[in-house]
């Protein structure tokens, strides 16, 4: 417990929690099934779209559990002390991104604002998203876990552009002159894409640092 609760996990915990009490908030304004508030607001010309409404519907409400079933898998403390517990969260996560937000997201993707170039980038978001969580979820049930451990990282990595698309879109419009359209052009690349590098970055050091422990042993 006392490796658990250090100052740089501690923060990490804030910081998330933040976040996902703010997508609470967003949430809570489309309950029970509101059609004019928030992004709806510009999206009436697809309300009447029938599979394009319930593909709204259940990725907003199904999104924030996946932001919270994503960061269990990143604990030590549950994965040493509590690995059932890790277990079912991880399954939980994997069928929720397969089989109910990813779906979701991915038909979503098809009327996204902006055109061509933000419906690429999000249809691109949506099947790496599947691709990397799928990846994860057969990783594990071979024991393979460190490539596990690598496809998880991607995929929570694309999860967390729920968070980090709001943020570029905030600071993008607040601090340069870009017309609307274009800001939603360029958030929905730089809302995940930054994510992967980032993940990948952190992936190859955890490789060479796994690299030089092996070596260490070697000697």
């Amino acid at each position: 417990m006392k490796k658990f609760f250090t100052y740089k996990n501690i923060l990490i915990l804030i910081v998330l929690f933040y976040f996902i009490i703010l997508m609470l908030r967003i949430t809570i304004r489309y309950i029970p099934y509101n059609l004019d508030v928030g992004f709806l607001i510009i999206k009436q010309d697809y309300i009447h779209i029938k599979h394009w409404r319930y593909a709204f519907f259940i990725h907003v409400y199904t999104s924030l559990f996946v932001l919270f079933a994503g960061a269990t898998q990143f604990s030590k403390y549950l994965l040493q002390k509590h690995k059932k517990l890790h277990r079912i969260f991880g399954y939980a996560y994997s069928i929720n991104v397969l089989m109910i937000t990813g779906p979701a997201a991915l038909i979503m993707s098809f009327y996204a604002n902006g055109g061509t170039i933000s419906k690429i980038a999000f249809i691109l978001l949506s099947f790496l998203w599947l691709y990397y969580t799928l990846v994860a979820l057969i990783k594990a049930r071979q024991l393979s876990f460190k490539a596990h451990e690598r496809f998880m990282i991607r995929s929570y990595a694309l999860t967390l552009s729920a968070i980090t698309l709001r943020i570029w879109k905030f600071l993008i419009m607040n601090f340069l002159d870009i017309p609307p359209m274009d800001v939603y052009r360029i958030v929905a690349w730089l809302g995940w894409g930054l994510n992967l590098i980032f993940a990948e970055i952190y992936i190859q050091r955890m490789k060479k640092r796994a690299t030089e422990i092996k070596n260490i042993k070697g000697d």
